[in-house]
């Protein structure tokens, strides 16, 4: 946090109360030398002494008020600089400031307006760039058709089938010692239970990647609605939706954010053991706000990120890139996870 008193405004008292220090030592002198050399009549010590000290009094009111005052206009022009920047970093390219003075502040206004100016244009450029390859996807629908069936068929490989194994091998073992020990069968019934409950998640999260990559002529709104109700019916998850009826954006934007939503609501299917979930659509300005959360087990977003088992994450922060946006993830073990995504519209 920035010193109060080592501020702009600051700075300029600071300087007129120098000013006033530097004038008053030389009026002393002066006064004095006259004093000394030529001792004038009208001239006495006590009345140099005198006039020095109202000078310095009312000099440092006096430079109180006009470093307060001419530090005002300057402060007002560097708070319009840091707004910009900030809104810049926002993603609100859109947004300038004029300057009616000739000075470097309106220069640095002028650098700034055209620095926002090609961030926007080069937001321009990847919303085009993501328009083609939406249309290249979609001509492309065949081959990304197969490709995820055989992503489908190694993921049923991987984890369904596997569990699957696990909890026949354990089932069998559990009725072998029912008559033996049947403590020892309850328990590995337990584990049954457990392993049944983990297939039970991945064929939910696997099930949910067989609905259309396009939204298919729906709204994101209605869309997204449509995956939650379907979710409502095969989870005991509970979903809260703040998505306004009335929101209108890009057929690549809907499209991306649908399957960002998509995607992230296969990872809490699968890793997070969630009870909620929220997700929150918003427009405040000329950029897109989505906020997603849940209050399952976490993870440590420092480390866990670089892995193999983050790929769905990876792909939602290249899917918010793509348009221009930033993805912002925060999660700790046992905290749950937030999903914040800025897309300029």
């Amino acid at each position: 946090m920035i010193n109060r008193f080592s501020s702009i405004r600051y700075s300029y008292i600071r300087s007129h109360l120098y000013g006033l220090f530097l004038t008053s030592i030389t009026l002393l002198s002066l006064l004095l030398s006259i004093y000394v050399i030529f001792e004038p009549a009208w001239l006495t010590a006590p009345g140099i002494f005198l006039f020095i000290s109202l000078y310095i009094v009312i000099g440092t009111i006096l430079s109180l008020y006009a470093g307060f005052k001419s530090s005002g206009d300057m402060k007002e022009r560097l708070e319009y600089l840091s707004v910009l920047i900030t809104r810049f970093a926002n993603g609100s390219y859109t947004s300038r400031v004029y300057f009616n003075e000739e000075d470097e502040l309106a220069r640095i206004g002028n650098e700034m307006n055209e620095l926002g100016e090609k961030l926007q244009n080069q937001v321009k450029a990847l919303r085009q760039r993501a328009d083609e390859k939406a249309e290249f996807a979609k001509s492309a629908h065949k081959a990304a058709v197969i490709e995820e069936r055989q992503r489908l068929a190694r993921d049923l490989h991987d984890a369904v089938s596997q569990q699957l194994f696990a909890l026949t091998m354990m089932a069998e073992a559990a009725v072998k010692q029912m008559d033996r020990d049947s403590n020892l069968a309850k328990e590995q019934m337990v584990e049954v239970t457990k392993a049944a409950l983990q297939s039970q998640a991945e064929m939910r999260a696997l099930l949910l990647h067989l609905r259309p990559i396009h939204l298919s002529g729906d709204t994101l709104s209605t869309g997204i609605q449509k995956l939650v109700d379907e979710l409502k019916q095969k989870s005991t998850i509970a979903f809260k939706l703040n998505i306004p009826s009335d929101l209108q954006l890009a057929d690549t934007i809907e499209e991306h954010v649908f399957r960002i939503i998509q995607e992230s609501l296969s990872n809490i299917l699968r890793h997070a053991n969630a009870s909620e979930v929220e997700i929150s659509l918003s427009k405040p300005t000329s950029e897109l706000f989505v906020h997603i959360r849940d209050d399952g087990e976490g993870f440590d977003s420092t480390q866990d990120m670089e892995r193999k088992t983050s790929y769905g994450l990876k792909t939602m922060k290249e899917r918010s890139e793509e348009l221009g946006g930033t993805f912002t993830i925060r999660s700790n073990t046992g905290e749950g996870t937030y999903i914040d995504i800025r897309i300029p519209c």
